[in-house]
């Protein structure tokens, strides 16, 4: 006898499958990273990141001042130069943030703008089977033409419509999300501007005298203070030249000042031969660059005649000390000085410099050391003569506009007289040598700049600021009708004739919703008063949503 066995197979359950933990990880860190809290609070350490760039002195723009800061504080200077205190926007933590925004905000944007166009694509939803649930729901007469005079009347007012037998679905509002995205898709377009500019861009600061002999030619050597990006080089500047041939000033007699303008020649192999004016807010437009006026002074223009009789003359600026009345301070040094044409040589305490305050109006009495007004009206040099060492043969860098502190505290460089000057005057020293007062030159300090970012950076900023107006403004809103034949039964107004089921309801806050929804229903049913307040309720959300 054969037994047969009818049970069913167990059959193995498969092996079920381990997640891929590096993949889990890498998922959830991009939602993370692409989360728009996790932009807010990257903005927000962009942000805090880019403080000690304005609170401390950055190696790019001032060298000279970091120096000073080494020295002032001997003890935190190197602590914040490891961490990159000094470079903050060429840091790697402050470039990391910045990385990590643009990733985030590409991230975010994406997926947004597909669910966006998508949502511009499809049709509006059909009509909800119980509109009395909506926030605003009403009952009217039908119109004449039916559903095809409602489609009409929200097509009249821009309004997506969608007819699906007897019922009217329509939604308006996208203006919301549109601008939302426009406001964040310009912002990475300002990132991508700031690192144009930061990688491509340059700039530089010059005083530049008034005079023939005082040219100033676009080479980094020539400036006093140069910042080149990492993608510029030296050779990569634009070559040519400026002559100030005049600056005219106004002021108000508070001594405000009123105009200003700078009367430039420009020549160069890049640049043709010609004469251009230009003042603080009208730059001179260059083809590769762009030069601001940021101030303006007087350059005394000293002759000092040494025991030999040779003469030198000096038109350093004066750099102003920040008063209404362009007091300025500045050296005049004379490091060729008393030198014996017979042999070459000269002593080794015979150089020659003077420190001395500039004041274009200068008081009646003492003390003079600030003018009362900005222009000449009573021009004092008050000098301060020194003889010595100056230190200029050391190869130590220092400034053209202050002496040399170390050397008079070494003793290597005596105070030797004073003198309160006009123009026109001279002042013989113990030795015999002279010092004449010649009179001034007006100096402007300029701000030569090439900035490839910043047109990208402009257009941006609007488009930026127009998003967000559309987001701010913008409301979404859906509303609905169905034509539902009435009941004579119950004692229908219209006398058996078919009714319209009205609602709507707004998808974002919208205290003017109520409003626009009874001018749309009015305008369904043939109140031509509504006519005359169409798209009210568009004008009503635009105020309230402002206040």
């Amino acid at each position: 006898m054969t037994v047969v066995d009818d049970r069913p197979e167990t059959v193995a359950p498969a092996p079920r499958r381990r997640p891929n933990r590096l993949l889990a990880l890498l998922r959830n860190s991009w939602r993370q990273l692409t989360s728009m809290r996790t932009a807010l609070i990257l903005l927000f350490l962009l942000a805090v990141a880019a403080i000690p760039g304005s609170v401390l002195p950055q190696r790019g723009i001032s060298p000279e001042k970091v120096n000073e800061y080494f020295v002032d504080h001997p003890d935190w200077a190197p602590r914040l130069d490891r961490i990159g205190a000094f470079e903050v926007f060429g840091s790697v933590w402050f470039s990391a943030i910045y990385l990590l925004l643009f990733t985030s905000l590409i991230g975010c944007i994406t997926p947004r703008l597909r669910d966006h166009i998508r949502a511009l694509r499809s049709r509006p939803p059909a009509a909800p089977k119980r509109m009395s649930r909506l926030p605003q729901h009403t009952v009217l007469p039908a119109p004449p033409g039916g559903v095809a005079a409602i489609a009409d009347v929200l097509r009249k007012r821009r309004w997506r419509v969608e007819v699906r037998g007897d019922e009217v679905s329509a939604e308006k509002g996208y203006l919301k999300e549109t601008g939302n995205l426009l406001f964040h898709t310009s912002l990475i377009a300002v990132l991508i501007g700031v690192a144009l500019g930061s990688w491509y861009g340059w700039s530089g600061n010059r005083l530049l005298v008034a005079g023939a002999d005082n040219a100033f030619c676009n080479t980094r050597q020539q400036y006093a203070e140069a910042k080149l990006g990492p993608r510029v080089d030296s050779a990569d500047l634009p070559r040519f030249c400026l002559r100030l041939d005049d600056f005219e000033a106004r002021f108000l007699p508070s001594g405000q000042p009123e105009f200003f303008n700078a009367t430039v020649t420009v020549d160069g192999p890049d640049e043709p031969t010609r004469s251009a004016d230009f003042s603080v807010n009208s730059p001179l437009r260059l083809a590769d660059a762009n030069v601001y006026l940021l101030g303006h002074g007087y350059a005394p223009v000293i002759r000092y005649t040494d025991r030999f009789g040779n003469s030198q003359v000096s038109d350093e600026p004066f750099l102003t000390t920040g008063d209404m009345g362009l007091t300025g301070e500045g050296l005049a040094a004379f490091p060729d000085a008393n030198v014996d044409p017979a042999t070459g040589r000269r002593s080794p305490d015979g150089q020659m410099a003077f420190t001395g305050i500039y004041l274009p109006t200068a008081p009646e009495q003492g003390p003079f050391v600030r003018s009362q007004y900005p222009t000449e009206r009573n021009p004092v040099l008050n000098l301060v003569a020194y003889q010595g060492n100056l230190g200029m043969d050391a190869g130590i860098p220092g400034s053209v506009y202050q002496l040399d502190q170390r050397q008079v505290r070494a003793g290597k460089v005596k105070e030797v007289g004073t003198k309160l000057l006009k123009k026109g005057e001279t002042w013989t020293l113990a030795d015999g040598t002279t010092v004449e007062f010649l009179g001034t030159e007006r100096y402007v300090t300029l701000s030569v700049r090439h900035d490839p970012g910043a047109t990208p950076l402009l257009i941006s900023c609007g488009v930026l600021l127009v998003g967000l107006m559309g987001s701010l403004f913008g409301r979404r809103r859906r509303v609905f009708f169905r034509v539902v034949p009435a009941n004579p039964d119950e004692g229908s107004p219209t006398g058996g004739s078919s009714l319209v089921e009205a609602g709507g309801l707004p998808r974002t806050d919208y205290p003017g919703f109520a409003e626009e929804f009874a001018h749309l229903v009015a305008a369904v049913s043939g109140d031509r008063r509504a006519d005359d307040g169409a798209d009210s309720g568009d004008r009503a959300g635009v105020r309230e949503g402002a206040e």
